[in-house]
Order: C-alpha cells, then structure tokens, then sequence
C-alpha cells in the first residue's frame, strides 16, 4: 500500500484540530491543576534525588501532572501544567502535540521541566509557543537513570523529567510538544 503525502499530512492536520477543539471542555480548575501538579513534583522527588537536587537550584520548575497520548498511525498528546517559582504556582501552561508514524495505542505520563537559567524562563514566558525537541540545550533525563545529575554537573539550561507513565505506546512516530502559556 502506497501512501500518499498529503493525504497523511491531511490526516494528522485533522487529527490536530480535533483534539484542539476538545481541549477547552477538559480544562480543570487551576486550584485542582495546582495540587496535582505539586503532587507529581513531591513524586518525582520522592523518586529521583537528583529532580530534588535540580529542583532546589532551578529558577523556576513546570510540571505537567497528567499529559494523555493516543495514537493510532496519527495521534495527539496535550495536558495542563503548572509554573512554580519559589514553591508558589505563578502561571499556567498548556502542552500539545500531534504524532505521525508507526505509532498506537494510548498513554499518559507526568513532566516535569527544571529551567535553570534566568534566560530560559525568560524564553518560556516571552515565546508564542515553547517547543520541545528544538531548543537544543535541553537535556531529557529518564526518572531511574538521572543520579549521575548532581548540582555541579548540571550545565544545561533546561532539564526535562518524564515520569509516572501509564498504559502501553508502542511504534515509532515523529512527535513534538508545544508548550503555551493559558488565560487563567
């Protein structure tokens, strides 16, 4: 079976508008958002000393407490977040993403993002749209294998967390996330 280009392009355009239409009836209320965020972040850092010890000099940390992924050749991942400065929610943010590929199934994970440099949250607040996967001075760091991480050795500006996965996602697909800062 031969595909065609544009009819994928099409498709996962599609996809993408779907689910950014839906996305307004899954908004939580920001107090709701702002304790489960904190909860995941008291999670990871239960987990990971090396998220505590990230955590404990970034300027600011963003975590996603529940970002959904399905997919099934195209697919789509979003979920709200929380920016906490200081240990007080300051903002809130929105992630987003299409994926295309040999992807299916469905999942969802917590994220959690440490910006360590005054210039990188700076970025993050003046930028249309923060995307994962092109800045090249963020560094993803898996929960389990992060202990080599320490204060000293920490040089990137950003450093990202996926953690508390659930549910099965298996293929290979093209995906990217956006993060935009919301209304409320």
């Amino acid at each position: 079976m031969k595909l065609n280009v544009r009819s994928v392009v099409l498709t996962v355009v599609l996809a993408a508008t779907a689910f950014a239409a839906l996305r307004p009836a899954y908004a939580a209320p920001a107090g709701a958002i702002d304790q489960q965020a904190q909860a995941a972040l008291d999670s990871l850092y239960a987990s990971s000393p090396a998220a505590k010890a990230l955590g404990a000099n970034a300027k600011a940390i963003l975590v996603f407490p529940d970002i959904h992924k399905a997919a099934f050749i195209v697919g789509a991942q979003a979920g709200e977040g929380v920016l906490f400065r200081d240990g007080k929610a300051t903002s809130h943010f929105r992630a987003d993403g299409v994926l295309a590929g040999l992807e299916a199934g469905a999942q969802s994970y917590a994220y959690a993002l440490f910006f360590m440099s005054d210039a990188a949250l700076q970025n993050l607040r003046s930028a249309k749209g923060f995307q994962i996967g092109v800045d090249p001075n963020i560094v993803i760091v898996d929960a389990g294998a992060g202990k080599e991480i320490s204060t000293t050795t920490a040089q990137a500006d950003v450093y990202s967390y996926v953690f508390d996965q659930k549910g099965l996602m298996g293929g290979v697909a093209v995906q990217g996330l956006k993060i935009t800062r919301t209304g409320r």
